[in-house]
C-alpha cells in the first residue's frame, strides 16, 4: 500500500512539472521581478548612446549609455554656434561685420561651403553656413575672426563647457574633423550644450529650420551662387511634432551623431544620438525618441506666481526694498500628475538688516504636490540699499517731525 501512495506522489511531481517547466521557458510565469528586468532593458534605439533631455527643466526623460565618451563630429559646432552668440550677445560681435577668409580656414575638409582665401562674408551668413551646411571651413573662418586664432577659441570652447557642467567633454577644434582621441563628448554633454543654445539664444530656430537657401560666393575668380541644404532630414520627416533643429555629425570615426530638437504643445524636447551605424538609423532614433517623451510629458508653467510685498529693511537708507522672483518656475509630469492640485508657499523672513545687497535671498516660493517638493524659486532684492549713516538718520527724524501739513 505505501509503495502504491509513493507511485502515485510520483507521477504527480513528475505531470506539473511537464506542465510547469514549459511554461517558464515561454515566459508565462515569469517572476515579478524577471519582467522588471526585461523592461529595464528594453531599448527604444538602435544607437550604443542616446539621451532624451527636456529643455526648460533640464529633466532627462530617457538615456542609454549617456556617459561614454565618444567622438561627436560635427555635433562640436553647437558649442562653436553658442560662443558665436555669446560674442554678439556681448555686442562685441554683429550679425551685418564681416569676415575675411584664412588660408587655414580654407583648407578644411569634411562638409564645406567652398570659402576661398581672401573671401569677405557676413556674419550671418557664415553662421548660416555652419547651421544649414555644417560648413567647417566657416567655422574656423569664425573662430579666427573672435579670438584671433583657432586654438584660441578652442581654449574657450572647452571653458564653456566646464561652466556648463560638461563633465566628459574635451574640444581639440571647432568642426569636430578632428580624428584625435583626445576630442570627444557624450550624449549627456550634447544635450546640455543643445539646452544651453535653444534656450538661451532662441532665435538659432531661425536658421536651423531652413532647409534650402543660397549664398554669394564674390572671389577673384568672379561671382557665383552655391546653394546650401540643410543636413538635418527629420526636417522633412513626416512626425507629430515640430523639428526645430539642430545639428547632425558624421565621421568614420564617430559614425552618426545627431542632436534633434522639437516642439509640441509647449514641450520641447532635445534628443542626442551618438554612434549610430547608419544616417537612417541617427534619425529613427531621434524620432522614436521625441515620439517617447511627447506620449508621456506634460510641463506644468506657473504664469501667476503670487505678488510679492516689499521687504522691510532695519538700519538702512530706505525702509524697504522691492522683491522679485529670480526666474519662473516649471516642472516636467511623466506619470499623469494633477497639475491643478499643485501648491504653492510662499516662505519669506521679516525685516531684513541693511545693508541688502541686489540679488540677496529673501525666502523662496515653495511649489509641493500631494505633499511632496516639486521645487522652489528664490525671491530675492532687486535693488541695493546701503547701511544708514548718521546724516540718514537725522534726515529721518527730520522728516517724522517737520512733514509738512498737507493743504485742506
Amino acid at each position: 500500500m505505501r509503495k502504491k501512495w509513493i507511485s502515485i506522489i510520483c507521477a504527480v511531481i513528475i505531470m506539473v512539472c511537464t506542465i510547469i517547466t514549459p511554461a517558464y521557458a515561454a515566459g508565462i510565469f515569469l517572476p515579478e521581478e524577471s519582467n522588471t528586468k526585461q523592461a529595464e532593458s528594453t531599448d527604444l534605439i538602435e544607437a550604443p548612446s542616446g539621451i532624451l533631455m527636456e529643455a526648460q527643466t533640464g529633466t532627462v526623460v530617457y538615456q542609454k549609455d549617456a556617459d561614454t565618451r565618444r567622438s561627436p563630429a560635427s555635433i562640436t559646432k553647437i558649442m562653436t554656434l553658442i560662443l558665436i552668440f555669446d560674442a554678439l550677445d556681448k555686442g562685441s560681435l554683429k550679425m551685418n561685420d564681416t569676415v575675411t577668409t584664412s588660408a587655414h580656414a580654407k583648407s578644411m575638409g569634411g562638409s564645406q561651403v567652398f570659402l576661398e582665401e581672401g573671401e569677405i562674408q557676413t556674419v550671418e551668413t557664415l553662421i548660416k553656413c555652419i547651421v544649414i551646411a555644417s560648413g567647417n571651413d566657416a567655422s574656423v573662418a569664425m573662430a579666427e575672426h573672435i579670438c584671433g586664432s583657432e586654438q584660441e577659441f578652442v581654449r574657450h570652447m572647452n571653458e564653456r563647457a566646464e561652466g556648463l557642467g560638461m563633465k566628459n567633454t574635451h574640444f581639440e577644434d571647432c568642426c569636430g574633423l578632428t580624428e584625435s582621441p583626445d576630442h570627444y563628448t557624450t550624449a549627456r554633454d550634447i544635450a546640455i550644450m543643445s539646452r544651453e543654445l535653444i534656450t538661451k539664444y532662441p532665435q538659432i530656430i531661425n536658421y536651423s529650420t531652413i532647409w534650402m537657401e543660397n549664398i554669394t560666393h564674390v572671389t577673384k575668380q568672379g561671382t557665383k551662387e552655391f546653394g546650401l541644404s540643410n543636413t538635418n532630414r527629420l526636417l522633412k520627416m513626416p512626425v507629430n511634432f515640430q523639428v526645430t533643429g539642430l545639428k547632425t555629425g558624421s565621421t568614420s570615426i564617430a559614425k552618426y551623431c545627431l542632436s534633434a530638437t522639437a516642439k509640441k504643445d509647449g514641450v520641447e524636447l532635445i534628443a542626442a544620438i551618438m554612434a549610430a551605424p547608419d544616417y537612417k538609423v541617427r534619425f529613427q532614433d531621434a524620432v522614436a525618441l521625441l515620439n517617447y517623451g511627447y506620449g508621456n510629458c506634460r510641463l506644468y508653467r506657473d504664469e501667476a506666481p503670487p505678488e510679492l510685498p516689499k521687504i522691510q529693511v532695519l538700519g538702512g537708507v530706505r525702509d524697504f526694498v522691492k522683491a522679485g522672483y529670480r526666474e519662473g518656475f516649471s516642472f516636467l509630469g511623466l506619470h499623469g500628475e494633477d497639475f491643478s492640485a499643485i501648491e504653492k508657499e510662499l516662505q519669506l523672513e521679516g525685516p531684513v538688516e541693511a545693508p541688502v545687497g541686489e540679488g540677496d535671498v529673501f525666502g523662496y516660493l515653495v511649489y509641493t504636490l500631494d505633499g511632496e517638493e516639486l521645487g522652489r524659486v528664490a525671491v530675492t532684492a532687486e535693488e541695493s540699499v546701503e547701511r544708514a549713516g548718521f546724516p540718514d538718520c537725522l534726515k529721518k527724524v527730520w522728516g517724522l517731525f517737520f512733514t509738512p501739513t498737507p493743504a485742506c
